[in-house]
């Protein structure tokens, strides 16, 4: 861990990290959370795999913090070829792949097991969504496991959907914002590298993320409640460019494959202890953590069959085969 920590150092402070010797091939990558949070150790996992078993021939330069784009101009610029690779929110494909937003669908994945056989690579829903997603120009390398999708509150914890009525909140996709208005509040969309300050100066009410990023954008200085609703489940992908992609050797796509590959096992295997300890940190900071009841759970999940008839009607095709296919997790 002092390895890791002293090298995602370095990378804060000068950008990216840079192969001693010159490289044969150079992936960048886009990242807008902070070196210091769980999805910019996995990159760096993902580096350190990459330059050792290619004798650095190939060098990762990993831009954190939203230095080069912002979370929603990641997929055009990767599919665009502005740059190799990215880091995007899976939401952010929900313009041309609607259906993506299956994981945003309130409470269908409510439980680990639901999770990891909806991401298993090849998946009768996940499979889809990466076979849809190489149409913008990208293809997926790997899945990022981010945890479960959690609300955000100043003064009060949340008890239930009328605790939403007239405030404005803070989402990060279309399903959730219909969430928030089937439960009587107004949705605001807000990049995750601009929560902090939306949350500072009160452009939103209530806020809504994961809670591993509470602990990465320290929000505990800006937010005083944690409410666990748990309500979505938020994953990122990992995207590079399908023409760059398709021009690499077979071995340097064997190598960045295989290292891709281990990244995803090993983020999603440690995730459960990722959010617990984002938990304890932000009760060590101040925050109330609460945990509704099973009437209050009950309320939010009441409000969401408006959203569900949003999205089969939206996601065609696609939505109806996956939501069918999750149903059955």
């Amino acid at each position: 861990m002092k390895k890791f920590a002293l090298a995602a150092a370095l990378i804060a402070s000068v950008g990216f990290a840079g192969a001693v010797q010159a490289a044969d091939l150079t992936l960048r990558i886009s990242l807008q959370l902070p070196m210091k949070s769980h999805l910019g150790q996995n990159l760096l996992m993902f580096k350190q795999e990459v330059e050792e078993k290619s004798n650095g021939d190939i060098e990762v330069q990993i831009y954190d913090s939203a230095q080069l784009y912002k979370d929603k101009e990641v997929p055009a610029a990767v599919g665009s070829g502005a740059i190799e690779m990215g880091v995007a929110s899976l939401t952010r494909y929900v313009g041309d792949v609607p259906a993506v937003d299956i994981f945003y669908q309130p409470f269908v994945f409510d439980s680990e097991e639901k999770v990891r056989k909806a991401v298993a690579k090849g998946s009768p829903v996940r499979g889809p969504l990466d076979e849809a997603i190489a149409d913008t120009g990208a293809t997926v390398l790997w899945w990022q496991a981010y945890g479960g999708a959690i609300m955000l509150s100043k003064d009060e914890p949340l008890h239930g959907p009328e605790d939403l009525e007239g405030k404005k909140v803070r989402v990060f996709g279309k399903t959730l914002g219909d969430f928030v208005t089937s439960a009587g509040g107004a949705p605001t969309l807000v990049s995750g590298s601009e929560q902090y300050i939306a949350y500072q100066r009160g452009t939103v009410d209530v806020g809504m993320t994961g809670v591993s990023g509470v602990k990465s954008r320290q929000l505990w200085e800006v937010m005083d409640n944690i409410t666990v609703t748990n309500h979505a489940d938020i994953e990122f992908i990992v995207v590079v460019n399908t023409d760059f992609w398709n021009g690499l050797s077979d071995e340097q796509r064997d190598i960045i494959n295989t290292a891709a590959m281990n990244a995803e096992a090993d983020v999603r295997d440690r995730m459960s202890d990722i959010e617990a300890a984002a938990y304890s940190a932000a009760e060590e900071a101040g925050m109330t953590v609460y945990r509704p009841t099973d009437a209050e759970l009950a309320k939010w999940r009441a409000v969401s069959q408006p959203v569900y008839d949003a999205f089969l009607e939206d996601a065609g095709d696609l939505g109806k085969q996956v939501f069918d296919a999750a149903e059955k997790f």
